[in-house]
């Protein structure tokens, strides 16, 4: 019993000093690359974001989103011209860690965690 409790002592401790870089602010301004799947084909799309607007270019498609700040790692976006109801809904969009030029987002629809998916974006500017 004694060995156990050393063994989970150590895990804890070993565990807890482990930092996950985040650079968030490096991250909130500039043009960015991500992949994104439709119809089991990955496509690549790009992102131009300032401090209150992202422009994103996907599917042939354009969509303008405002965006706030709530963290420097979390943001909230929201369609500037939704085409219905469902479009109007905002994204939540947290950065989980960064790397030299990219970083692993985390994203789901606001308050709806059943939508949550994750994944990588790059900085290219």
């Amino acid at each position: 019993m004694k060995n156990f409790i050393f063994s989970i002592c150590i895990l804890i401790l070993t565990t807890s000093c482990y930092n996950v870089e985040q650079n968030c602010k490096d991250f909130q301004i500039g043009t960015f690359e991500f992949t994104y799947e439709i119809n089991g084909e990955t496509k690549t799309g790009k992102s131009i974001r300032t401090d209150s607007l992202s422009i994103d270019y996907y599917d042939n498609k354009i969509d303008t989103f405002t965006i706030r700040w709530v963290t420097d790692c979390e943001f909230i976006g929201r369609k500037l011209h939704p085409i219905d109801f469902a479009d109007s809904k905002p994204i939540q969009m947290k950065i989980i860690s960064t790397k030299e030029d990219s970083y692993l987002l985390e994203y789901s629809l606001l308050e709806d965690q059943s939508t949550k998916k994750r994944g990588t974006v790059k900085k290219i500017k």
